[in-house]
């Protein structure tokens, strides 16, 4: 189970804060046991400081505060605080990525059955797409749905979604992709192959949440020959 520290303290010492918690994760490398590390400051008292640390479960955190360099920083603490500093331990009961949750959505809605959903709660109104299989970029919601009609008007296809991690606004999934090409595409008639692709999409959120720019990885080659298209270039 995922632990998470909050650590609570005044200060009006941040900057030798910071410098101090740059010393700790130098002198820890390779045997720190904390993943990730957020500090702040109130917006109405910048001398109160909230820091929070996620490790991944209690037992970590216990060898973390072991190593010799966590006393050392904990002492260098307290003495830049005005107060002694306060701890809460928190066992993390949910955690979500609510932007892994629009990715994992916007590649369902792909695959729906019948009409194109409007994906106007995953996709902002002026969306930039970018695809290394068309000469220009695709922007604008009106233009990205139907650049998807296009492909699922030549393919009944389903993804799957093997990873996907996020970090701040941007989001990156890696898929594969299974499909039956069952109409025009490109040029290339009807073939009723059965066809796979794995690539990549690496998505930017906007202000409101949603989803403001992609770019898309994929195997165009692999699909080409899948299609047959290459066969008279490999005679």
């Amino acid at each position: 189970m995922t632990f998470v520290q909050l650590i609570e303290c005044r200060t009006s010492r941040l900057d030798e804060m910071n410098r101090l918690m740059d010393d700790w994760v130098q002198q820890t490398k390779g045997r720190r046991t904390a993943t990730h590390a957020v500090m702040g400051t109130d917006r109405s008292d910048a001398s109160h400081v909230v820091e929070v640390v996620e490790f991944p479960s209690y037992e970590d955190a216990m060898r973390n505060s072991n190593l010799p360099e966590t006393d050392r920083i904990f002492r260098g603490l307290v003495a830049l605080c005005d107060e002694m500093p306060t701890f809460i331990d928190l066992d993390v009961v949910r955690d979500e990525s609510l932007s892994e949750g629009m990715v994992r959505g916007l590649f369902e809605a792909l695959c729906t059955e019948g009409e194109l959903p409007p994906l106007n709660d995953l996709l902002d109104e002026d969306i930039h797409s970018h695809d290394p299989m068309n000469p220009q970029d695709t922007i604008g919601l009106d233009n990205v749905r139907a650049e998807f009609r296009m492909w699922r008007g030549a393919f009944d296809f389903a993804f799957t979604v093997e990873d996907v991690l996020t970090q701040g606004d941007r989001a990156c999934a890696r898929w594969t992709w299974y499909a039956t090409h069952q109409g025009d595409f490109l040029g290339i008639a009807p073939t009723g192959r059965q066809v796979t692709m794995t690539g990549m999409a690496l998505f930017r959120f906007g202000d409101n949440g949603k989803i403001a720019e992609l770019w898309w990885q994929h195997d165009q080659l692999g699909l080409m020959q899948q299609l047959g298209a290459l066969d008279a270039l490999e005679q």
